[in-house]
């Protein structure tokens, strides 16, 4: 019989100073930012726009994804929770058993960096975060920019799927069989569908796609964007069929997840966006 299931156990931290560490998920997101900080200076170069607006666009993106990735966690998912904790939405804390707000702050409370972040969030964020740093900075229209920011946008989202392997994280139902992981650190002894691997692959595929077209196609008007809109959360919505459920309004809900049911009208709008995007070439 031939055994195709693996054994993951990694340490979720690079190095640890006591309870401060390097983890490897944090790792994953300064890679996917510095990365995507130099595919978009090749992208303005080649295009002769001022490497000026390169620095505020990588600010307004980090602090848009990193807020509307959070606040989607949030509300999205977690509200019943962070309803009563509402000092651990934008703080890398979380309370101890036991513990209290008003007396022993630092003894109450550890910190644990922000382990809860929601991609639909990130994406509603990134898009907010553009429109305004588009009215500051008017140099070319918004869909210009969200084009181009789809490339590495997709890029960083194979990263931050590899953090969550690393942490053994948003995982896959038990394959029912000796294919898939097992993840050790979580106590199993099954493999599971590695779906962060599933994802972030189709991420990579999806970042090479629209490279592609942004070298071969001209006057994309939107169209590299609805490609990645629809793509992107298409590449969820079935993944998330081999997905253990990660809570939300899905009980409400109850023919697709949560992460289906927000992915839907991030498809549709994809789809729009291209058939716009053909419009606006024919005119």
């Amino acid at each position: 019989m031939i055994y195709n299931k693996i054994k993951w156990e990694p340490s979720e931290t690079i190095f640890k100073i006591g309870d401060f560490g390097i983890h490897y998920y944090s790792l994953m997101f300064v890679l996917a930012f510095t990365i995507g900080y130099y595919l978009m200076k090749r992208m303005f170069n080649k295009e002769k726009i001022s490497e000026e607006f390169i620095e505020p666009l990588l600010v307004y993106v980090v602090f848009s994804t990193l807020i509307g990735a959070r606040l989607g966690e949030v509300f999205f998912y977690n509200w019943d929770y962070y309803s009563n904790h509402l000092i651990e939405i934008l703080l890398p804390i979380r309370e101890k058993e036991n513990g209290g707000f008003l007396f022993g702050l630092l003894n109450n409370y550890e910190f644990i960096g922000f382990r809860g972040l929601a991609s639909h969030g990130a994406s509603i964020g990134i898009i907010l975060g553009l429109y305004i740093y588009q009215r500051k900075y008017n140099y070319k229209p918004l869909l210009w920019l969200l084009d181009r920011l789809s490339i590495p946008v997709s890029l960083g989202a194979f990263f931050v799927r590899i953090g969550n392997f690393f942490n053994s994280e948003i995982v896959g139902k038990y394959t029912g069989n000796n294919f898939g992981v097992i993840f050790i650190n979580r106590g199993e002894t099954l493999p599971r569908h590695p779906t962060q691997l599933y994802e972030s692959f189709g991420y990579l595929i999806l970042f090479l796609i629209l490279n592609y077209f942004y070298k071969n196609r001209e006057n994309n008007n939107g169209y590299l964007f609805g490609i990645f809109l629809s793509s992107m959360f298409t590449i969820r919505f079935i993944v998330e069929f081999l997905k253990e459920s990660q809570g939300g309004f899905e009980s409400k809900l109850t023919l697709f997840s949560t992460g289906q049911w927000l992915s839907i009208p991030m498809i549709l709008s994809g789809l729009f966006i291209i058939i716009y995007s053909f419009k606006k070439l024919k005119s």
